[in-house]
């Protein structure tokens, strides 16, 4: 085995039959020899909703917080590796080879050079620029997303002052698949996530036909969603606000029409890009919801029935995931989450008044129909505990938004909590700034590449 796992994975993906939207594959008679080499080729890759969209962000952040809790009963049943993430133990893995979390973000990493590698030969003309620009601004902007979720996922959360030193993750920036990749810093993962995403901003349409790809408004969003993980709130505020001014679409929950395991019969107006996370037994259909969360909706607040029902234990589930067609947990953008954003920043910069607009805004269209009072809020402070209470009740069981806010609190000692996790009489801890807030990097990985481990 001389290639690591990475590599190994993403060859085996290539070669292999791929879905319907993989036409450009499913035209090659031989598939180990398929090379694209044209602009249509790039984009039926992109496409492919399998690898970038469906059951495809990693999930062991989102198993680690304390948005839910389960069954003694359930969390037997499920997988080593998401029954011991559950419980924070230091070996997640078990020897086992569960590392979708790990891989999955890589294939899209690799999908994209391969985009990106293939763009280069590929002569630029009037005739092709806006479509040859697209693809590239996609494959960046999907490239960007990837690296983004595994360094919140394998990497501490972020430190102004030891980003510069502390493990990142390989940024693979080439599909050739015997090329050694060492881990790069926090700091330097940040800045080429950031240095993608804004180079595919010039790049990309303004919005996309298909919520399953990027536009100039999913990036956006994404640069606004990744400056509050690096509490700089000076630019989450910049590009929540480039976001919201191309579009603040907002939906009504009065419309909604919620099944037993979505949120409603067609995807939200406010859906900005989609994507879902893998999907792990304990996670999904098994968790259950904290009586003191759901008792904090009012009774007029229909996210108190649209987003939880009552299973046939009687005990309350989860249904209010914006992945309408499949029902698996929702961990892509919406303008629900960038509003919250725009006036977290607008608080915590002392812009009580407009900080207090957005959320109105967004509470105003979440209540039974004639029956919200907007808040008002004379002084910062307030407002900001009033934002992040919201922002806990709007954005619950939404992909790993908690594990990124759990990470960022932790650097504010006003702000820390402990996860607790209770199974079968035993608790389970994860205190603030715990070694535990990055995951283990896949045992194979470590063997077959010789990067440092992450201690815990």
């Amino acid at each position: 085995m001389k290639k690591n796992i990475i590599n190994v994975t993403l060859l085996l993906l290539v070669m292999s039959a791929c879905k319907k939207q993989d036409e450009f594959l499913d035209k090659v008679p031989n598939q180990s020899l398929a090379v694209p080499s044209t602009l249509q080729d790039c984009e039926s890759l992109l496409g492919n909703e399998t690898v970038f969209n469906a059951y495809s962000d990693p999930a062991l952040g989102y198993l680690s917080t304390d948005d839910f809790y389960v069954a003694d009963a359930d969390w037997a049943q499920d997988v080593d590796v998401a029954r011991n993430t559950f419980i924070f133990a230091k070996d997640i893995y078990a020897g086992t080879l569960s590392y979708n979390d790990w891989l999955q973000p890589y294939e899209q990493v690799y999908y994209s050079n391969v985009v990106l590698e293939t763009l280069q030969k590929i002569a630029l003309s009037p005739a092709n620029t806006q479509e040859y620009n697209a693809v590239k601004g996609a494959a960046l902007f999907f490239r960007a997303y990837a690296f983004y979720n595994l360094v919140q996922t394998y990497s501490m959360p972020y430190d102004s002052l030891s980003s510069k030193s502390d493990a990142g993750i390989p940024l693979k920036l080439s599909s050739v698949l015997d090329q050694k990749e060492t881990r790069a810093t926090v700091s330097d993962c940040y800045v080429k996530i950031i240095a993608d995403l804004k180079n595919c901003l010039a790049l990309l349409p303004t919005q996309s036909t298909r919520i399953t790809q990027p536009s100039q408004w999913s990036a956006n969003a994404m640069l606004a969603r990744i400056y509050l993980a690096l509490s700089d709130y000076s630019n989450a505020y910049q590009y929540a606000n480039n976001c919201l001014m191309q579009n603040g679409t907002l939906t009504d929950y009065n419309t909604l029409m919620p099944l037993r395991n979505t949120i409603n019969t067609s995807y939200l107006s406010e859906d900005i890009f989609h994507t879902s996370l893998n999907g792990y037994f304990i996670g999904l259909s098994r968790a259950q919801v904290d009586s003191n969360l759901y008792a904090a909706y009012d009774g007029n607040d229909l996210r108190k029935t649209v987003f939880f029902r009552r299973n046939s234990s009687n005990n309350l589930v989860f249904r209010g995931t914006y992945d309408v067609y499949n029902g698996n947990r929702f961990s892509g953008l919406a303008t629900d989450e960038i509003y919250l954003i725009r006036s977290e920043c607008n608080a915590r910069s002392g812009n009580t008044s407009n900080a207090m607009n957005d959320l109105n805004e967004l509470l105003s269209n979440r209540y039974l129909t004639g029956t919200y009072i907007p808040y008002i809020v004379a002084d910062p402070d307030s407002a900001l505990a009033l934002i992040l209470k919201e922002r806990r009740k709007e954005l619950v069981f939404r992909g790993a938004l908690r594990w990124t806010d759990l990470r960022r609190f932790n650097k504010d000692p006003n702000q820390q909590i402990t996860v607790t996790h209770i199974i079968n009489g035993t608790t389970y801890t994860l205190p603030p700034n715990d070694p535990r807030y990055a995951m283990p990097i896949p045992d194979q990985e470590i063997q077959l590449t010789g990067i440092p481990q992450n201690p815990r």
